[in-house]
């Protein structure tokens, strides 16, 4: 990871961080006890497993990652190649979005 990558600063300003987002949580609240859905978010894709495809890249590149603890040992439960599948629905995420971006661009 370089350097230029990683923030440094005190708990007290972490903390207050931590609360930062942009989601509009009272607005989701009403709506959510008037029995109203929430929209879909536009730039979130669908996950097919079915149309996963095994890919070999070339070289891969190592590098340091945080994951919950959850998704880590799905990916671990089903024995060793954990990270060569957790790169195959990684790279499944990219080319959906890549498809609605280009989609997108050909609606234009």
């Amino acid at each position: 990871m370089s350097e230029k990558n990683i923030t440094s600063m005190s708990l007290s300003e972490a903390l207050l961080r931590r609360g930062d987002s942009r989601t509009d949580w009272d607005r989701l609240r009403r709506e959510e006890a008037a029995g109203v859905d929430p929209e879909a978010d536009p730039d979130e894709g669908e996950f097919d497993e079915s149309t996963a495809r095994f890919v070999e890249p070339g070289r891969k590149q190592a590098i340091s990652v945080r994951l919950d603890p959850d998704i880590l040992e799905f990916f671990k439960a089903d024995g060793p190649g954990y990270q060569t599948r957790m790169n195959a629905a990684l790279r499944l995420y990219m080319n959906s979005c890549r498809e609605r971006t280009r989609a997108k661009e050909a609606a234009s």
